[in-house]
């Protein structure tokens, strides 16, 4: 029985190897590329921050105008950095669930050339003015096409191996994957038809913007970064997930609440007052699945104090969650009438695609990076140092932002703006000191992911210390110096 059990353990460590060994390059070329934009995007996002505190910074030249620094900047965020991660994340999850190691990886590697370069052409179209003016939406229209049929590969491969997986049962991580796989083209390809090709009337497709940024980030990033968690709590912690029912149930509750938000942007417009109260309401009844993942998540870490002080990768999906669940409490706040009417036209929007993209999404991105990239790589990370100060400037810096722009910055404006008798530069000088707070925010964040990039590029090329196993790079307790992440390898895949 021994023996059958030790023959066992090799054969699944064999097909983990494979697993990783063919999405290697793939994988591994999201999340560098992926890092790279974010890195530039950080860039212009510090560009477009100062310039709200001084204007005439790098004023000489029309391609760094604040209207096309800060658009290239959330944009490179969401499709440069936020697709790619979450791309390099669901073929590995996927693969990993399934049991299948990919036979054509290069179909993906080139889905990613495509991608890139749409994205490449995409930015130079928004800086050199010729973007379409619409939030989330700013790259020239002849681009989303070419990031649609890309994505579509990719979407392909996902799906397929999903089919031929070797087991029957579909984890909580694969439902997630799948519902975000199918969610994005819907989401994608419906908005821009609706705001880019068919003539509509510019009040509906104002409001269409609205839901499709609320869409994307309920459909499309949240139910990536849970998965990711999910998957990596049960994994690092050597635990199935807490609550296995509460966790499906969450998933239902995504897909059945967030399709809905998003309409409340256009308060007080001319559009049908149902569309803004469902997306009110919609906005603040998501925070009820998110809740849940949330608490599944860190009750499947709890009392684990000291793994997620030594895993990066715990460490860092943890800080997620918390700002998932804080995602979840800004829902409530800004979606209420009440709040929207010192709200709607403030810095509290900014806040929130920030909390969403880095503060949740990102986070736990990283955390799945950190560990990934060990695995597929075969090698160990070169500096724990850089992975403890990417992951400290990063919770100060979107905890400044939060709240310099999404609390504080953003009542305060709205309060300014509300009074109607003072001049325009009373609201600007009224919310200074918050947006020079936010450019020291960005400058954090900036400085964390510019080493985050060149440490994931060491890694590609491969330049960490050989292993095989993955580490913390973090004494623990008299072992080693290079703590190894448990025995998580060893646990089955049905704890995610």
């Amino acid at each position: 029985m021994s023996n059958n059990s030790q023959i066992s353990c090799t054969q699944d460590a064999a097909l983990r190897s494979d697993i990783d060994r063919s999405l290697r390059h793939p994988v591994m070329f999201f999340f560098t590329s992926g890092a790279a934009w974010l890195a530039l995007s950080l860039l212009l996002g510090v560009i477009a921050s100062v310039k709200t505190h001084s204007p005439e910074f790098l004023g000489e030249g029309s391609w760094l105008q604040y209207g096309r620094t800060f658009t290239a900047h959330l944009n490179l965020m969401i499709y440069g950095w936020g697709a790619q991660a979450a791309f390099g994340v669901v073929i590995w999850l996927m693969a990993r669930l399934s049991r299948k190691p990919s036979k054509n990886a290069g179909t993906m590697l080139v889905a990613g050339h495509v991608w890139n370069l749409a994205v490449g052409i995409g930015t130079l179209g928004i800086l050199s003015g010729h973007g379409s003016g619409k939030h989330w939406m700013n790259f020239p229209t002849f681009v989303w096409p070419v990031l649609l049929l890309a994505y579509a590969a990719i979407a392909i491969w996902v799906i397929v191996t999903f089919r031929v997986r070797k087991s029957e049962d579909v984890y909580i991580s694969q439902w997630y994957v799948l519902g975000a796989m199918l969610w994005f083209p819907w989401v994608y390809l419906t908005a821009n038809l609706f705001v880019n090709v068919f003539d509509i009337h510019p009040l509906m497709a104002a409001a269409i913007n609205g839901w499709f940024r609320h869409a994307l980030i309920f459909l499309f990033f949240t139910p990536i970064a849970i998965a990711s968690s999910y998957y990596i709590a049960a994994k690092v912690t050597g635990r199935p997930i807490s609550n296995a029912s509460y966790a499906m149930g969450g998933f239902w509750a995504l897909a059945i609440v967030g399709p809905w938000a998003g309409m409340q942007m256009l308060s007080g417009a001319p559009i049908p007052d149902f569309l803004e109260s469902v997306g009110s309401a919609a906005t603040i009844l998501v925070g009820v699945p998110l809740i849940i993942a949330g608490v599944n998540i860190l009750k499947t870490a709890s009392g684990k104090a000291e793994t997620v002080a030594h895993s990066p990768a715990l460490r860092f999906s943890i800080a997620g969650t918390f700002g998932m669940i804080l995602l979840a409490a800004a829902g409530v706040i800004f979606a209420s009438p009440k709040s929207l009417q010192f709200t709607q036209f403030s810095l509290a929007n900014y806040g929130y695609d920030v909390l969403a993209l880095y503060g949740f999404f990102s986070m736990s991105m990283f955390g799945a990076i950190y560990f990934i990239v060990p695995r597929i790589t075969r090698r160990e990370w070169i500096s724990g140092g850089m992975i403890r100060s990417h992951f400290w400037t990063s919770i100060y810096g979107v905890l400044f932002i939060f709240l310099f722009c999404t609390l504080l910055g953003a009542f305060q404006q709205g309060s300014a703006q509300r009074q109607y008798t003072e001049a325009w530069e009373f609201v600007v000088q009224s919310t200074l000191p918050y947006t020079i707070g936010m450019t020291v925010a960005w400058c954090f964040i900036l400085y964390a992911n510019i080493f985050f990039f060149f440490h994931l590029a060491l890694m590609w090329l491969r330049l960490g210390r050989l292993s095989s196993h993955p580490t913390l790079l973090t004494r623990e307790h008299g072992s080693n110096p290079h703590g190894k992440e448990g025995n998580v390898e060893d646990l089955n895949e049905a704890g995610a």
